[in-house]
């Protein structure tokens, strides 16, 4: 059975404590792949966070928790999500990549994997292994590598993506508890080439006007460009289709 490949928007690190429609859908999302698809053997997980020069995979059997965040509340660096790692797969993603991919340990699970898979796969048995965004490659070149990591899909694998289509801090209102008019209608032109399935209008985001704005650094918007690679021409169930804090977009992509 293939598994699906799948776009978290996480948002604020917050989004581990909280208690709301975003976070029960996350759960939900969880639950339906468990439902759909059995547990798969692990998670290679693409994470904004770890954005390098290069294209690192961690091999670690017990991958070290990340709170790459500051100044938050104690409550979200008491939590724990005690992960253990999958060399294999690792192994597996370094041969599929030759010359591209290279192992890396000095990282571990940032933020943007564990905050949201706390509440999608909360027991933490779904070993994780964490693959960096490549700043040397493009939007072409990160989906050019999400197809080939897409057969891991038919080896039991589930590939994810963590970042978010619209994400600039520089403008984030705390009192805004939707989006701006850039952030929407970026968000709104992405979702669009999605569900039409029309990957080379995402892959040429930056001809959108309000790219600038809504991309003003590519680290959060790339892990979905891995991800339309890995889904080749699935059809996509869309989550959490909404913004905020002005500048943030939530929305989620499941493909199957």
């Amino acid at each position: 059975m293939k598994f699906p490949a799948v776009f978290i928007g996480h948002g604020s690190p917050m989004l581990a404590l909280e208690n709301n429609m975003k976070t029960l859908t996350l759960k939900k999302m969880g639950d339906y792949i468990l439902k759909t698809y059995g547990k798969p053997k692990a998670i290679l997980m693409v994470s904004a966070h770890w954005y390098q020069n290069d294209t690192f995979v961690s091999c670690a059997k017990e991958p070290k928790q990340i709170n790459d965040m500051y100044g938050f509340p104690d409550e979200l660096y008491a939590l724990k999500y005690p992960v253990k790692g999958d060399p294999e797969l690792a192994e597996k993603v370094v041969k599929m990549l030759p010359g591209i991919a290279r192992v890396n340990n000095d990282w571990g699970i940032d933020h943007g994997v564990w905050t949201p898979l706390i509440h999608m796969f909360p027991k933490a048995d779904i070993p994780i292994v964490e693959m960096s965004v490549n700043a040397r490659l493009d939007a072409k070149g990160s989906y050019l590598v999400g197809q080939v990591l897409g057969d891991l899909r038919e080896q039991g694998y589930l590939v994810m993506g963590s970042g978010n289509v619209v994400h600039n801090l520089r403008e984030t209102d705390w009192n805004n508890p939707h989006g701006s008019k850039q952030a929407d209608a970026f968000d709104t032109y992405i979702h669009d080439a999605i569900t039409r399935k029309d990957y080379d209008a995402v892959i040429d985001y930056k001809s959108h006007p309000d790219s600038s704005y809504a991309v003003p650094t590519p680290d959060h918007f790339l892990p979905l460009l891995y991800v339309l690679g890995a889904a080749g021409q699935d059809d996509v169930k869309v989550f959490n289709y909404f913004r905020e804090l002005g500048s943030m977009s939530q929305t989620c992509y499941l493909f199957e």
